[in-house]
């Protein structure tokens, strides 16, 4: 792929504090890590949404999360699992987010997309589930989404 998701999740999770339109982050669960990021679907190139069946447009956030596993040697490499998860508004209104995993060579990710209005602060609540690995990891994340 020319542009793949994770490639510019990627760049999104190392240049969020570059005022990008994104925002990323990550928790520790021993030998594990959780990454995630989030950004508007607008944000992808079109032929990348294209590509990858996704829906590109304002209003429509696109949340990324890779389970990653630290070996031997230190180094975190990425594995197959389960994601699931919700987000909610302020006002307690939770939307389940559909989660697809998507398989680059080496590197594993999940995304879901959903809807939001610009502005709008949203709580994510996610779980991801390590193949092989028997204890849920939960992260909890806040963010707010503006249209270009």
């Amino acid at each position: 792929m020319l542009h793949s998701i994770f490639t510019i999740a990627t760049a999104a999770f190392l240049t969020a504090a570059a005022s990008l339109p994104a925002h990323a982050g990550s928790e520790d669960f021993g030998d594990y890590q959780v990454n995630w990021s989030v950004l508007n679907s607008t944000f992808l190139p079109p032929e990348t949404a294209k590509e990858n069946k996704l829906q590109r447009s304002k209003g429509i956030g696109l949340v990324n999360v890779s389970i990653m596993q630290e070996n031997e040697d230190g180094v975190l490499k990425p594995v197959a699992g389960q994601v699931e998860g919700k987000v909610s508004n302020d006002i307690q209104q939770v939307k389940f987010l559909a989660f697809r995993r998507i398989q680059e060579g080496d590197s594993v990710y999940f995304i879901a997309q959903y809807q939001y209005s610009p502005g709008e602060l949203l709580t994510f609540n996610i779980t991801a589930r390590p193949t092989g690995h028997n204890q849920d990891l939960q992260v909890r994340f806040a963010h707010t989404l503006f249209n270009d």
